[in-house]
C-alpha cells in the first residue's frame, strides 16, 4: 500500500450507498488516452473518513485478506453499484477532488477495468447534503 498525493478531475462519477454510508466513485486518467485506469473511491457522508471504507473491506473479507484483496473488494463494490445502477446519482462528467493522504493499491493488472485504486477524502461537485447524509441500512458491519 502506498499513499496518494491527491488528485482531481472531471470524469464519469457516481454516488452510492453501502452499509448506511454514502460513497463516491470516479475514474482518473493517467495520460491523454483517457482510459480511466484508476478507480477513485471515498466516503461522502460527513464525519466519515476512509478508515470506515477499509474497515468494511476487512469485515467482509477473509481473515487472511491482504491490502490488495481489500482494495479489490472496494473496487468491486463501486463497480457493482455503477454497473447495476444501484446509485444515488450519476454524472457523465463531474468535478471531483481527492485530498492527499489517502491509500493507493496497485492491482498488478486490470481488475474491474482499473489498474489501481485510490481512496481517501473525496468531494464531488453536484452532491447535496440530503444525498450524502447517512442512509438507513438493514445490514451492519462489525468493527474489526
Amino acid at each position: 500500500m502506498h499513499h496518494v498525493n491527491g488528485a482531481e478531475g472531471h470524469t464519469r462519477t457516481c454516488v452510492f450507498q453501502m452499509f448506511g454510508t454514502v460513497f463516491g466513485y470516479a475514474t482518473h486518467h493517467m495520460d491523454s488516452r483517457n482510459l480511466g485506469e484508476v478507480g477513485i473511491v471515498g466516503p461522502l457522508t460527513p464525519g466519515v473518513d476512509q478508515g470506515r471504507l477499509w474497515q468494511m473491506a476487512a469485515a467482509m473479507n477473509k481473515e487472511t485478506a491482504t491490502e490488495t484483496d481489500k482494495g479489490k473488494w472496494i473496487m468491486l463494490q463501486a463497480h457493482r453499484a455503477f454497473i447495476c445502477g444501484d446509485l444515488l446519482a450519476r454524472w457523465d462528467a463531474a468535478g471531483w477532488k481527492l485530498e492527499s493522504g489517502g491509500r493507493r493499491i496497485d492491482f498488478g493488472g486490470a481488475y474491474c477495468n482499473r489498474y489501481e485504486l485510490w481512496t481517501g477524502s473525496l468531494t464531488i461537485e453536484g452532491t447535496t447534503p440530503d444525498m450524502v447524509a447517512p442512509k438507513p441500512t438493514v445490514y451492519g458491519v462489525p468493527s474489526c
